[in-house]
């Protein structure tokens, strides 16, 4: 049984998008890396705050059904950078029960393992289901101080929180909330007042994919980011353009009756920006910020299906996911999306016909080793072809049909070909002058 001390995944739980086939053998495997990892590993691999995927990359693949020994050998190829936790201060950990004393600690690394130790203590006593109202869901100011903290670090911890709900493991939930407090709060200047400025007005008036239009066209919020800034959001789009940024971000709102569609929306346009944000005749490859984006929507369909996250609270994780959305959108400098990139695609390895057209990719993408940022993209894409196939008539839905496989495509051809991995930053010309031009036919 899974406990906040102690991962045991089940062949009853393989996830929210997983191939069939899933064997014990690979549970069992999963299980014992993640183990490993949650007790010997801190969650980020060094002080510059570089976050340790290895919890994601284990249960993304174990998903998508690979062997025990491709789960092994990706764990091995990850643990080697790792470094232990900070050793427990029981002074710390004793007086994170006074929130004066949590708010202390909160934004500094090296009191990851006091937190971590203080959420296992609480889902021992209350259930984890209680501690993430609590601690994330509640509304009072420490709640929405770590809720704010959920959408830092480029989505990081609330990935780490949707792996953890989804599979059903209270172990990977404490460490998402650990890591959650360990992160920045500089996120709640912007989602704070957008919120407080989305009070009036009718909900789901706005689409995400129009937002979207209107943001590109608005050239001081598009420009507000400098190629030089250490943070665009930050000391970008914030420091420049913050009005505009709420502007347009206060007009993104969810209806309590809208979540299924709203969020399959979200999904849509996250995907849009990101495998369109293309520099012909550039390589194809997907913005490194942008694609977290991508593979954060995954779990906003699982937080849908929890009977214990009022939906309420579902649809503020969804405004508050949009709103994340445009703004990393206008910090990379609004790239238009490129549809016919997509729709003129032609694979490397082309689906076979007749049995899964995903199945090559997600063996490929298994097999491909990096950090597990391939594999999630896959996962959340394959996830977002079933989620989106029910809107695609409407105009807010602009990626459909057959795009979605050839976004597959894109994705696993684009991490095996040359140069780096990911683009950063694709709205600035600067961010592709490393990569190589593609072969004219």
């Amino acid at each position: 049984m899974a406990t906040a001390s102690k991962v045991k995944l089940s062949r009853t739980n393989v996830g929210e998008f997983h191939t069939p086939g899933i064997t014990d053998e690979s549970a069992a495997k999963a299980s014992e890396v993640l183990q490993e990892n949650h007790e010997n590993h801190h969650i980020f691999f060094n002080s510059s705050g570089f976050h340790n995927h290895i919890a994601h990359h284990m249960l993304t693949i174990y998903a998508l059904g690979v062997s025990p020994s491709v789960i092994q050998r990706q764990y091995e190829n990850n643990r080697s950078y790792q470094r232990p936790p900070q050793p427990l201060d029981k002074d710390v950990l004793n007086g994170l029960n006074d929130f004066s004393e949590f708010k202390k600690h909160l934004g500094q690394e090296r009191y990851y393992h006091d937190f971590l130790v203080f959420f296992q203590d609480e889902m021992e006593k209350k259930g984890w289901q209680a501690v993430v109202n609590e601690y994330v869901l509640k509304g009072d100011e420490q709640a929405d101080e770590m809720l704010i903290r959920m959408y830092a670090g480029f989505l990081h911890p609330i990935i780490h929180l949707g792996f953890g709900i989804e599979f059903e493991q209270p172990a990977i939930v404490a460490e998402a909330l650990a890591q959650a407090a360990v992160h920045d709060g500089w996120m709640g200047k912007f989602l704070i007042p957008a919120e407080k400025a989305s009070a009036s007005g009718t909900p789901g008036s706005k689409s995400l994919a129009s937002l979207l239009d209107e943001i590109r066209a608005d050239k001081k919020l598009s420009a507000a980011a400098h190629w030089d800034d250490d943070n665009k959001i930050r000391d970008g789009i914030l420091a420049r353009a913050s009005e505009e940024a709420i502007k347009y971000t206060r007009q993104y709102t969810v209806g309590q009756d809208q979540l299924e569609e709203k969020t399959a929306e979200m999904i849509n346009a996250a995907i849009y920006y990101t495998g369109g944000a293309q520099h012909p005749p550039k390589q194809i490859k997907f913005d490194f910020y942008y694609m977290h984006c991508v593979n954060s929507s995954i779990f906003f369909s699982v937080f849908l299906k929890q009977d214990w996250i009022s939906q309420k609270n579902k649809t503020r994780l969804l405004e508050w996911k949009g709103r994340t959305d445009l703004v990393m959108y206008a910090s990379r400098r609004s790239p238009k999306p490129l549809l016919d990139e997509i729709i003129n695609y032609k694979p490397k390895e082309p689906s076979n016909e007749g049995g899964d057209p995903w199945g090559s990719i997600f063996c490929r993408v298994g097999k491909h080793e990096d950090d597990g940022h391939a594999s999630k993209l896959v996962r959340a894409l394959a996830h977002g072809e079933e989620v989106c196939r029910p809107y695609e008539d409407r105009e807010a839905f602009r990626i459909k049909n057959q795009m979605w496989l050839q976004l597959g495509h894109m994705a696993i051809d684009s991490v095996e070909d040359t140069g780096d991995t990911w683009v950063r930053s694709a709205g600035f010309d600067q961010a592709w002058e490393k990569y190589e031009d593609r072969p004219r036919l």
